[in-house]
């Protein structure tokens, strides 16, 4: 039996695969495992609990029409869902007019805490975190403003419009500055730089 606290990686994975081709059961499962812990997530993000039911519903038509596309290399099932459902939550903000802003220390903890998977074995939490890790180092080293760009871009998934008008900031240079902090970000990633 599954521990809703912390699912079982493997389960969730065969339960996502269930759902990738169509089977209700599994789907359920997946269902009554992860809603409990997507939907505190989801709330967090929105402050409502009726905001966080409308995501968690949206999250989980949207996992269950993309079920197929999941990739088990390049996440684990949980944070794949909790990416889903985030982009909802965002979505349901972004609609009701709310101005999203990043708060630079709570912006590097998002991204520690974002990364974490409470079913990953010791060595795969160990990896992620280390990679979670020398991320928000190398966010850190951009400058303010270029930051938030980006995080506003990446991690609240808006459009170069969209940040521009977040901002006031005229597009071409949202997206200069995009451009330019990712090249600082693949380099400072490719260095493996930490502190």
């Amino acid at each position: 039996m599954t521990d809703l606290h912390s699912p079982d990686p493997a389960q969730l994975r065969a339960w996502l695969l269930g759902a990738a081709r169509r089977e209700p059961a599994a789907f359920r499962l997946l269902y009554d495992a992860t809603s409990p812990r997507l939907y505190g997530f989801a709330l967090r993000i929105l402050g409502k609990p009726e905001l966080a039911e409308e995501a968690l519903q949206d999250g989980f038509v949207a996992i269950w029409d993309h079920a197929g596309s999941y990739e088990t290399a390049l996440a684990a099932p949980l944070t794949w869902m909790a990416t889903i459902v985030r982009h909802k939550a965002l979505d349901l903000l972004r609609r009701s007019g709310h101005a999203l802003e990043i708060d630079a220390g709570r912006f590097d903890n998002e991204v520690l805490e974002a990364a974490r998977d409470p079913g990953a074995t010791p060595p795969e939490a160990l990896a992620t975190s280390r990679e979670a890790r020398r991320l928000a180092w190398c966010l850190s080293a951009l400058e303010g403003m270029q930051r938030q760009v980006v995080g506003l871009a990446f991690f609240h998934d808006l459009s170069h419009s969209e940040v521009a008008q977040q901002l006031a900031l005229p597009l071409g240079t949202v997206k200069t500055w995009i451009r330019r902090s990712l090249e600082r970000l693949k380099t400072c990633l490719a260095r493996g730089d930490l502190p």
